[in-house]
């Protein structure tokens, strides 16, 4: 098997089939961080690095690990040839992460380049992606088509306008490209931009607010907002899922205290962004929306990249200690059977835990496909393994690119529709089901479930 060809993380025949049927269906994505503003301007890549590299931490944590200076990756004065060449000069030593995979599955597949990433190639390869960015069908509209990306939900804040998602509305990609409420900043009590936040919230709405209730009766607001401009979801980073049940007196009294600059205890802030996510929920409860929640990170551990470049630069790691079940379980309760949730594990030693959720809560509760640090062949394929075998296949909510870049929607599906064939074509091989229904289980996963699920 040679790197990157026809049966690229295939090893079987039923796999290869499988992944025929399903290669060139269209990508419906309903989590990623598309820069919606970019896609509305509709203006080329100036250059690869800005292609490739600009906005992917994967890149940037890995080319520190090979000990590349930090003026080569987010530098504002090092001309992004350079970077390129200092990426190019180390990139052969990152075999066996994803990112090498990933980035020449995007020179191969969008650009048309062969060429492995080394030294030796750097420069040949900048030009030849340069003079293939620069045509008509590289603009980001043009780049979605080509990569038949019939669904897309960006990632938005409840005071954004949304203007540019207005804006497309009147392009060719009216409908395909949807706002997702994600109110981290309204329920991140505990940060010091907090107040600063709910006083931009304030004047969104046009209003000051006297208590928590008119916090949520703002939210209320975007979140009508959000649905007349095509939302379906919203959108929940949290590194511990703080769900328990707290009454309205006892927010307020949080609110009030926070709103006035005074210190918190630390069972306020649970309370207080207990109190949010539930009240959220029940917003998309009533719409019909799908709750997400993404559980674990641990933002910006590493303090030089914080102080020097700023929140969310490739500091940020999972901690297996995180409790799920006991902060959560008062929440999935209390809307047990009546609110759609999708969960996203990025440390693999909580599949188990998740798994059992699902299991647990029905229909409504299910798992998203391995995230983040577990967005790779090795993770895709030990959750899909593992979840067969706990909860129920067909209940998984589908892939989705969480990328930031929008050259690799096509990458990054691929490398998910390849795993997805071969885990199920082993498991024909294996004698533990039927060739038809593992035909119908892959199709699903790979397309149907994730437009049927989110309504798209």
């Amino acid at each position: 098997m040679a790197f990157l060809d026809e049966k690229y993380l295939l090893n079987s025949e039923m796999a290869v089939r499988l992944y025929a049927q399903v290669k060139d269906l269209p990508i419906v994505d309903p989590h990623n961080h598309a820069d919606v503003k970019a896609i509305c301007e509709n203006r080329n890549f100036s250059d690869l690095w800005e292609a490739e590299a600009a906005t992917d931490h994967y890149v940037w944590e890995v080319l520190r690990k090979r000990g590349v200076a930090e003026k080569y990756i987010t530098g504002s004065e090092t001309p992004n040839e350079e970077k390129w060449l200092s990426l190019a000069n180390v990139f052969d030593e990152l075999v066996g992460n994803p990112t090498f995979e990933w980035v020449h599955l995007d020179l191969k597949r969008r650009l048309g380049v062969d060429d492995l990433i080394c030294a030796a190639n750097a420069r040949k390869i900048w030009d030849a992606a340069g003079t293939v960015l620069q045509k008509d069908d590289m603009k980001p509209q043009n780049l979605l088509r080509t990569m038949k990306v019939e669904r897309m939900c960006s990632t938005d804040d409840p005071i954004d306008s949304l203007e540019f998602h207005r804006k497309l509305q009147d392009s060719p990609l009216a409908g395909v490209v949807r706002p997702t409420f994600r109110p981290d900043k309204a329920m991140n009590i505990f940060k010091p931009q907090w107040r600063e936040y709910i006083t931009a919230l304030e004047k969104r709405v046009n209003t000051r607010f006297k208590s928590v209730q008119d916090m949520m009766a703002a939210l209320r607001t975007t979140h009508d907002y959000f649905a007349e401009n095509g939302c379906v979801a919203s959108d929940h980073g949290v590194e511990t899922p703080y769900g328990f049940s707290v009454t309205a007196d006892d927010a307020d009294a949080i609110f009030r205290k926070a709103y006035q600059g005074k210190a918190l205890e630390a069972a306020e802030v649970v309370g207080f962004m207990s109190y949010v996510l539930n009240e959220v929920a029940e917003l998309d409860a009533a719409k019909g929306w799908v709750f997400q929640v993404h559980i674990g990170a641990v933002r910006d551990v590493r303090t030089l990249l914080l102080e020097s470049l700023g929140p969310d630069t490739g500091g940020d790691i999972s901690n297996h200690l995180t409790d799920i079940v006991t902060p959560l379980r008062d929440l999935l309760n209390r809307f047990d059977d009546r609110l759609k949730i999708v969960m996203y594990c990025l440390n693999p030693v909580q599949h188990a835990t998740l798994a059992g959720l699902c299991r647990a809560f029905g229909s409504k509760v299910n798992l998203g496909l391995a995230w983040w640090l577990n967005d790779s062949p090795i993770g895709m394929k030990q959750q899909l393994e593992y979840v067969g075998s706990v909860d129920v296949l067909m209940n998984m909510a589908g892939m989705v690119s969480d990328s930031r870049k929008l050259l690799s929607y096509g990458s990054r599906f691929e490398m998910f529709r390849r795993v997805l064939s071969d885990v199920i074509g082993n498991m024909v091989q294996q004698g533990q089901m039927p060739p038809h229904l593992a035909e119908r289980l892959v199709r699903h996963l790979a397309y149907d479930r994730p437009k049927q699920l989110f309504g798209l």
